[in-house]
């Protein structure tokens, strides 16, 4: 069944929602309530009090299986592709529509327009329908010119990645003949993206999160089918007929059209029917000025991309495709909880600003905060410790891929403690978005990228050509801790205190538990490697090292927390007494 959020019943006229949309010159300004005398009637609010931890546990499941697939996704284009010359041209040209997921699907535009959404659903006679038609009309017509300019512009954007020259470790021509398959995808992550904020906004979240699960089953198919197709791709000369590359091209484009279409049945469910309204609204104005920040933000963060991909296509061969694999399984973990928790809490802290209830607001980024620490600490000390068996475990199965499965577990092992720094900062932008401020974060994200650039360029002057992508993950990964940093103090310069201290109690209490768990996992690695284990293959060796760790980790970690008194897991305590409660033989009385 498709996830949504609890209802109420449906309200009468409240004086307290008859605020129209105020026309501000700045969209940061917060806005103020300017009573109308006509009453607006809007959607039902979400019950007070109602529990996020439902929405967001239920969203996991979507989200882990998405996550489950989309890496088995990743297992499958590193088993066809290896990590060479083809992999790392076809990643950076996927790279370029994955601009804009990163932008869309990654919830950067989605967490803009949730806030837009919510306001014209809440103050619109007719609910925001017209407002939304309005919205998708604009926002398709201006996919479709983007989407045509990229493919004109190809050559350019993968030259811009690449550089003008074969290097032996990526081929632009080949990239290029990529990019022109791939690029349409453009227009449909586009388009998926809006519908989902629309869903999103009216507090349906299941369609969206299930959605990227029928792109992975696509493209594993497709996957197989370019791995039965005889021969191989040409790389001298690059053919755009080649059936092999067709298939991987295209077959990848369908998979995002897939996620777009999946929508539109659930669309029809909450009652929204399409038709195109052409003309100008005031507030699509603001949202404009939010977009064009939105903008800004990821030509910025590409530029901290164009440098990493410039320097890992100059180092050892397959470094683009180990920095963005690492990077991807590094997202799993995120995906589970970060994801489902910001999707769930991003409509109510939109409301809760809405109304002017920043209390509410805070409370919310200290609970995401928290949660986030609870959940992403332990998986870093795993990821840190044990980082080389996770990628000899999953990447080494093909032949010749143990080098490049090991320097790729080197490098999750290296930027994994930037994950719990990535999902705060991710949190934090979601509650500058939520009061309609998209300025702000265009310029953390202008700080992040510009403390990352020069230690991506040192990379090269100080490790060696194996060694760089292990250095630029480490980057990647200070750039989120400097940013969390930054992000927490402007936030405390807009809404005052934010209980920080509670955060750093509860990150410090989870990192002393994770430190531990991991220690006493990896001396149980250490004695069997050095026992039973000595003579054994590296990839069975890695799996039951892996095994040992999660078995030894899970129990201490949650030992150490329990005796830490770490308050966000006592609904696990709670829950976990009433099973063994529900367990005890009952006595027998006597008549």
């Amino acid at each position: 069944p498709w996830l949504r959020a609890p209802r109420a019943a449906t309200p009468g006229v409240d004086p307290a929602a008859m605020t129209p949309w105020p026309d501000r010159s700045d969209p940061t300004e917060p806005i103020d309530a300017v009573t109308t005398e006509i009453p607006r009637v809007g959607p039902a609010k979400p019950p007070a009090g109602s529990s996020i931890g439902r929405a967001s546990s239920l969203m996991a499941v979507a989200s882990l299986v998405s996550r489950v697939t989309g890496f088995l996704r990743q297992l499958a284009l590193v088993a066809v592709l290896g990590l060479a010359v083809v992999n790392d041209s076809y990643t950076v040209a996927n790279t370029l529509p994955n601009i804009v997921y990163e932008l869309l699907l990654g919830g950067v535009l989605t967490s803009v327009m949730i806030p837009l959404l919510v306001r014209a659903q809440t103050h619109d006679p007719d609910g925001g329908e017209t407002y939304t038609r309005r919205l998708l009309t604009i926002a398709g017509t201006a996919l479709l010119l983007a989407t045509a300019v990229a493919m004109l512009a190809a050559p350019l954007l993968t030259r811009l990645y690449l550089g003008s020259d074969d290097s032996g470790t990526a081929n632009p021509d080949l990239a290029t003949a990529f990019a022109y398959l791939l690029l349409p995808q453009i227009f449909f992550y586009g388009m998926g993206a809006l519908l989902g904020a629309i869903l999103n906004s009216k507090g349906v979240f299941g369609p969206f999160a299930w959605a990227p699960v029928l792109n992975n089953v696509v493209v594993l198919i497709v996957l197989g089918v370019y791995a039965l197709v005889p021969g191989a791709i040409s790389l001298d000369p690059v053919r755009m007929g080649d059936a092999k590359l067709l298939v991987l091209g295209l077959g990848t484009t369908l998979g995002i059209v897939v996620q777009a279409v999946v929508l539109l049945p659930s669309m029809r469910r909450i009652g929204f029917r399409y038709r195109p309204v052409w003309g100008w609204d005031p507030r699509l104005t603001a949202a404009g000025g939010l977009a064009l920040w939105v903008v800004a933000y990821v030509l910025i963060g590409q530029a901290g991309y164009i440098v990493t991909t410039r320097v890992a296509s100059s180092a050892a061969e397959g470094s683009v495709a180990i920095y963005t694999n690492a990077w991807l399984l590094l997202q799993v973990p995120y995906g589970v909880l970060g994801v489902s928790l910001l999707t769930a809490l991003m409509p109510r802290m939109s409301r809760s600003a809405a109304d002017g209830r920043m209390d509410a607001v805070i409370d919310d980024l200290s609970l995401g905060s928290r949660l986030s620490a609870v959940f992403l600490i332990p998986i870093s000390a795993l990821l840190t410790v044990f980082g080389t068996s996770v990628g000899v475990a999953l990447f080494a199965l093909r032949a010749g891929n143990l080098d490049g499965a090991e320097r790729l577990g080197a490098t999750l092992a290296a930027s994994a403690f930037g994950l719990l720094p990535f999902a705060i900062v991710m949190l934090q932008l979601r509650v500058f978005y939520a009061v309609t401020d998209s300025r702000t974060p265009t310029l953390i994200q202008l700080f992040i990228v510009g403390v990352k650039i020069p230690m991506l360029l040192a990379c090269p002057l100080l490790l060696t050509r194996e060694d760089v992508v292990l250095g630029l993950a480490a980057a990647n990964g200070a750039s989120f801790l400097f940013g969390a940093v930054l992000g927490q103090f402007l936030l405390i310069r807009r809404l005052g205190r934010l209980r920080t201290g509670e955060i750093l109690i509860t990150v410090l209490k989870t990192m002393l538990a994770s430190v531990a768990a991991a220690l006493a996992a990896a001396g149980a690695a250490a004695l069997l490697t050095a026992g039973p284990m000595r003579d054994w293959t590296p990839v069975p060796r890695a799996w039951i090292t892996l095994v040992v760790a999660v078995v030894v980790m899970t129990p201490v970690t949650l030992l150490a927390m329990r005796l830490l008194r770490t308050g966000e897991l006592a609904p696990l305590w709670r829950r976990l007494a009433r099973l063994a409660g529900s367990r005890k033989p009952r006595r027998e009385t006597s008549a």
